[in-house]
């Protein structure tokens, strides 16, 4: 079958890259394997099926356009990094956060805190870009691996993000099926509160492990952190209305574009010797603060701290450290509008669905179904519209609610997104981070465990309802 082959062919040019970069894989080798799985995809339909290349260029046009203000909230996103931490916000988070949670708390509390302020605002991505960059901050100053923070930190967003009524995937699984919004997430309480249950034990047992404080790093981070920065609780007003306009629904590029101009205005008022730093100036002057606070929006900064271990800790990269994200993503979708544009993803789900026999089959390939499209399709929006369109009139021919496939669909395809390195999800945390995708997999366990819940709570039947309108 040569749908097959496309997806073949980006799997061994991503293995290869994989082995020959390592974390250095998403520079640019990634995105030249999805180019030539591109390239296979739209050959193969050119010359066998004969599909003409405007069928590609308009299905490109049309995916790159519904990504263009994602990419604008990623230049944001690294806009914000820098100025929440050259302006004192995240240092000041970290100051008073390694003095406040013990280590043997801190996965349990990060993951807690994450999924609340997911809820409230209803995006993964805005609560990993801010709260989610302090909590890694804290984690590093207690001892805590990167790794298992970012485990945690990222379980707790995608919990909120997945149940709250804001999110856009939320809305998007629930209206692509055709699912009344709160309908919708009542029923996701099934799967999703076990599965947030399980993730906090695990966290919490591993938190016991983490043994005895350490004291002496804490230490050392807030007397570097004190003696470099202006710690005040004043710069904390930025987070807090960064909060109001969150629970008012101001749109995501809008809040973060905001909340870095806030940031930018408490560095010129707080930091400006940091300011001067940044912009290799020796005294203050009108052109030196703004030079540093232009390079904290959109370049890397660097701050002597005294100790090396903080000075990687309060490095940013800015708008600039986006970019191989951004360049990421763009060929990212490219091979999954060609992929849509070829009707290679029709082809290949065909496929799956032959083996669908029971509500157990049917849930398991709709699961499965949505992995793949993230896999294939490098992006979690792509992904619940096609599970949707996918499995829509054959969830409706056996007779089940539109409720257990918008379900199914949030419990694979919007949680797993961002377990994948090239997906738009897993590029973009990695990068926010600066935790390879692949370091933190492991230890996600909300986001592994939710596709498997999905399956056992359909192996038991558990309030799934079959209705008499088979035909």
């Amino acid at each position: 079958m040569l749908a097959i082959v496309p997806v073949a062919v980006l799997i061994v040019f991503l293995a290869v890259v994989i082995a020959q970069f390592g974390s250095d894989s998403l520079n640019g080798g990634s995105q030249i394997a999805l180019l030539m799985g591109m390239a296979v995809c739209v050959s193969l339909s050119m010359t066998v099926y004969r599909i003409p290349w405007k069928t590609f260029e308009r299905q490109i046009k049309k995916t790159l356009g519904e990504v263009s203000i994602t990419l604008l909230i990623l230049l944001c996103v690294g806009m914000l990094g820098g100025s929440w931490m050259v302006s004192g916000i995240v240092p000041t988070f970290i100051y008073y956060g390694v003095q406040l949670i013990a280590p043997q708390l801190f996965l349990v509390s990060a993951c807690i805190i994450c999924a609340l302020v997911s809820l409230l605002s209803g995006s993964s991505w805005t609560t990993i870009a801010t709260i989610g960059v302090a909590l890694l901050g804290i984690g590093h100053a207690l001892g805590i691996s990167e790794a298992w923070s970012a485990g945690a930190i990222i379980s707790g967003a995608y919990f909120g993000d997945k149940m709250s009524p804001l999110s856009d995937t939320t809305i998007l699984a629930s209206s692509a099926t055709g699912t009344d919004l709160f309908v919708h997430i009542r029923y996701m309480m099934l799967t999703t509160i076990p599965t947030f249950i399980i993730t906090l034990v695990i966290f919490f047992l591993a938190g016991v492990d983490t043994g005895m404080e350490k004291e002496v790093q804490v230490n050392e981070y807030t007397e570097g952190l004190s003696r470099t920065f202006n710690i005040s609780l004043w710069t904390l007003l930025v987070p807090l209305l960064t909060g109001v306009m969150i629970v008012r629904r101001v749109p995501s590029l809008i809040v973060l574009f905001a909340s870095s101009v806030m940031a930018g205005v408490v560095a010129l008022l707080l930091q400006p010797h940091i300011l001067c730093e940044v912009a290799g100036a020796s005294e203050a002057s009108a052109s030196a603060l703004t030079r540093g606070l232009a390079v904290t929006f959109y370049g890397a900064t660097t701050v002597d701290t005294g100790s090396a271990s903080l000075n990687e800790l309060v490095s940013t990269r800015g708008m600039a450290g986006m970019l191989n994200t951004i360049w990421l993503i763009i060929c990212a979708m490219c091979f999954g509008a060609a992929m849509v544009a070829s009707g290679m993803i029709e082809s290949l789900t065909s496929v799956i669905l032959r083996w669908v026999r029971s509500r157990f089959t049917l849930v398991t390939s709709t699961v499965g179904t949505g992995i793949f499209l993230n896999i294939t399709t490098g992006d979690q929006f792509i992904s619940i519209v096609l599970n949707a369109d996918i499995y829509k009139e054959v969830y409706r021919k056996e007779g089940y609610e539109s409720r257990l496939l918008s379900r199914t669909t949030e419990d694979a395809a919007t949680v797993t997104s961002v377990l994948i390195p090239w997906n738009t999800c897993g590029m973009t945390q990695s990068t926010v981070l600066g935790v390879a995708t692949l370091t933190y997999l492991p230890y996600c366990f909300f986001n592994l465990i939710s596709p498997l819940m999905s399956i056992f709570v359909a192996a038991t039947g558990w309030k799934i309802r079959r209705l008499n309108i088979k035909d």
